[in-house]
């Protein structure tokens, strides 16, 4: 394989102003950075690098995808792409078709005063002050080549903004789509920045038309919550077997802020997930858990590393997979406690269910503590439905194909009740049933339709 990273490198400085466009500020003064440290780089990371033991990002991006840097306009069949609604959960909706960003009317109509939620591109013309100060802030620091090369091609995206002591009574909803006849890669970011003691639910929502063609999705999210803040971040991913995606999460949590990431893969082609907290000040509290549910060929992957460098910190990890078929697995997690950061209570599981000979799972959890006075644990099991359970079920009546959905359905539960958002924690569960009902079958999104 040649390496794919020289052919961005190529278009990159092949065409610099039309990447750049009339993207002042933030967007482009990232890109020389970016773009020196790729060079440095000189490849995508791959299966010889730590924590890509089973997910080669550069087999990923080395397809020869489309991708709009004249900013065409995108036509997306929303009617098509996504039906079903989530009960009772009103919501600040947005569409990311492709990378370009469009407000719903109710997004327009019903956004509290000072709250933004717009175009990153508009955003970083708009409100330089924010843009300038958090936009790869983060990503810059804990990233690598992958981090960069999204950087170095970002156009678009959707910035997020809620200022100190701004309480959001609804979710801000953002459904990503892909659809159409020809392959396609998509650069998107988001950046969300809560203030101080400000509250905010995201709900994103990534899906892909079934009958499309190959897709890539390369997306770094930046989420800093500021003291004080209270932040919900949702991730839903129902894509179809030809898309593939690269997802990397960067957050800050200051001084008493409390964080809640939960991420569901229910549908996909090859999901690589990455989540990076830096829990910087005292007495926060942060809660990552993930759910993943194979079958066929679906390669799902999350790595996880959760740093407290403040006191008094507490951290929970619960990332749960069940593979069937021949599909393929991979979860790496760290705890990290930095010198000095005492009274900190840090805790990560990773439980998987191998529900056929042919699916494989890969976990190492780790921990990282450079003081006393914690408590840290960690721990991974991997194994097959309980037979007893199956045999006792069986002999009430219940049929052995239901009894094991029923089975792999209680065994998400607790992943399920991380979502704090109770409308949207109930539909996951239908979502959940389903998927266990219809393996072969690209369920109805968890998205309302766009009013």
């Amino acid at each position: 394989m040649n390496n794919p990273l020289q052919q961005y490198i190529d278009l990159y400085t092949g065409n610099p102003d039309m990447v750049q466009g009339n993207h002042g500020g933030a967007l482009n003064q990232a890109r020389d950075k970016a773009l020196e440290r790729l060079l440095e780089a000189r490849r995508l990371p791959d299966r010889s690098d730590e924590g890509y033991a089973k997910t080669s990002v550069a087999e990923m991006f080395a397809p020869d995808y489309g991708i709009n840097l004249q900013r065409h306009p995108v036509t997306v069949d929303l009617a098509s792409s996504f039906h079903c609604g989530v009960p009772n959960l009103s919501t600040l909706m947005a569409v990311v078709a492709v990378d370009r960003f469009a407000p719903t009317r109710t997004l327009q109509q019903n956004l509290p005063q000072g709250v933004v939620v717009c175009s990153l591109a508009e955003g970083v013309r708009r409100y330089p002050g924010i843009a300038d100060r958090y936009y790869n802030s983060l990503a810059s620091r804990r990233g690598n080549a992958a981090t960069d090369l999204n950087t170095l091609f970002t156009q678009d995206g959707v910035m997020i903004y809620v200022p100190d002591g701004v309480r959001l009574e609804k979710a801000i909803q953002i459904v990503q789509l892909f659809q159409g006849d020809s392959p396609r890669l998509a650069f998107r970011r988001i950046l969300l920045v809560a203030g101080k003691d400000s509250r905010v639910a995201v709900l994103k929502c990534d899906h892909s038309h079934p009958d499309s063609a190959d897709f890539l999705s390369s997306e770094v999210i930046e989420v800093i919550a500021s003291e004080g803040s209270e932040v919900q971040f949702y991730d839903l991913e129902e894509s179809a077997a030809a898309t593939r995606r690269m997802s990397q999460m960067f957050a800050r949590q200051d001084a008493g802020s409390k964080l809640t990431v939960a991420a569901a893969t229910l549908f996909n082609g090859t999901t690589r997930n990455e989540f990076r907290i830096d829990c910087t000040g005292d007495h926060t509290a942060t809660r990552l858990s993930g759910m993943a549910i194979g079958s066929r060929s679906q390669h799902i992957d999350n790595s996880s590393e959760v740093v407290h460098r403040g006191q008094h910190g507490h951290s929970d990890q619960l990332f749960k997979y069940v593979l069937d078929d021949e599909a393929r697995g991979a979860f790496e997690g760290s705890i990290e406690v930095a010198e000095g950061s005492r009274f900190v209570e840090a805790y990560q599981s990773n439980r998987n269910v191998l529900a056929s000979t042919g699916a494989r799972m890969h976990t190492k959890p780790q921990l990282l503590i450079y003081n006393d006075d914690v408590k840290c644990s960690h721990g991974a099991t991997t194994g097959q439905l309980d037979d007893r359970a199956l045999f006792y079920m069986q002999t009430r009546g219940i049929p052995l194909d239901e009894a094991r959905r029923m089975l792999m359905q209680a065994f998400m539960v607790d992943v399920v009740d991380t979502i704090a958002l109770e409308p949207l924690r109930d539909r996951l569960r239908h979502m959940v049933e389903r998927r266990f009902a219809s393996a072969d079958h690209l369920c109805d999104a968890s998205c309302r339709q766009a009013e």
